[in-house]
């Protein structure tokens, strides 16, 4: 039986734990980068000349991109690959450390706070902070003695961000958190109710930045009804992704995060030391990961999620683009 057929046939009996599981898989981002449970397998690349690795993905648009991209131009490097969807963390991970899966496109602060939960109980100290490298660090502490091997960070980011319209923006002279508070002026806010609560949203932005923030519109992190809302002028801030491509159709800029009130989460390989732990392997993802950007990954996002493209279209053209694998 093949690594994808194990791994697909191991979710789908656990299809049942969903609920539970969901209840203690959030992370530190309001953008939930895992989901509740399911797996498939996604298209398959490469002669197979290295061998085989299966890619897996989280089951939301820039996370198929990414394990498309990887599962591409290792497929061009010869290997062969396939993507398997699996959409909560706590079933994907566990299966990482056992090789059922090879290689995950993983978010540095994020698995960082995963693993210290699953290492040091719900209640751990915090360990992932805004500086990746030291991230980066503390998750090799806790990836290495559970047979994962943490591949280098990327500048490719996907965190909280904050947006207003360009036009609010030029009229109070906006271009960073800071600078909004500074303004004093009353914002509300267009974003999931647990906004209210998480450290790295309102709590955050009046610790940190003194926002003056007067309340939370529930319409969701990012999504059409939000972004509407604030360029419809009934809410000043909404609550969406570096990564989101759509912000500019709405009109809207985010502001800079000047003092890193969000935790690096910027993307990097993750990968089953034993069956994936080679350098070439890790040679063939670096050049991706220095490739990426948070721009290429909103546009990426932009045309799965606007333009209808599929994931390893779009992954195969920027692959392409960028000379990283054989036209």
């Amino acid at each position: 039986m093949s690594k994808t057929s194990r791994i697909a046939g191991a979710v789908l009996g656990a299809v049942a734990l969903t609920a539970s599981l969901a209840a203690c898989g959030g992370d530190s981002l309001e953008k939930d980068k895992g989901g509740s449970a399911a797996a498939a397998s996604g298209s398959g690349s490469g002669s197979g000349d290295k061998g085989t690795l299966v890619i897996g993905a989280a089951a939301f648009t820039e996370s198929k991109v990414l394990a498309e991209l990887y599962s591409q131009i290792l497929g061009d490097a010869g290997y062969s690959t396939s993507v398997t969807t699996v959409k909560n963390r706590e079933l994907y991970e566990p299966s990482l450390e056992k090789g059922e899966i090879d290689v995950v496109p993983e978010y540095a602060a994020t698995i960082t706070e995963f693993l210290n939960a699953k290492v040091n109980g719900a209640a751990a100290k915090p360990v992932a902070s805004s500086d990746a490298a030291a991230t980066v660090d503390e998750l090799k502490k806790l990836a290495e003695p559970r047979g994962l091997k943490v591949l280098p960070v990327g500048q490719a980011v996907d965190q909280n961000a904050f947006a207003v319209t360009k036009e609010f923006a030029e009229k109070n002279n906006l271009k960073t958190l800071s600078d909004l508070g500074a303004s004093k002026i009353k914002v509300k806010i267009a974003a999931g109710d647990e906004c209210e609560v998480r450290p790295f949203c309102v709590p955050g932005l009046k610790k940190t930045y003194g926002i003056n923030v007067t309340g939370i519109d529930p319409k969701g992190v990012g999504t059409p009804q939000a972004k509407q809302a604030v360029k419809d002028g009934v809410d000043q801030v909404v609550l969406s992704t570096t990564t989101d491509g759509t912000l500019d159709s709405f009109g809207l800029v985010v502001l800079e995060d000047d003092k890193k009130l969000q935790n690096a989460d910027n993307v990097l390989p993750v990968v089953n030391a034993k069956d994936a732990g080679s350098q070439e392997i890790a040679d063939v993802l670096g050049k991706l990961t220095d490739a990426l950007t948070t721009d290429d990954l909103a546009r990426l996002n932009l045309k799965v999620d606007a333009e209808r493209a599929k994931p390893e279209d779009v992954a195969k053209e920027y692959l392409e683009s960028k000379g990283l694998v054989k036209k």
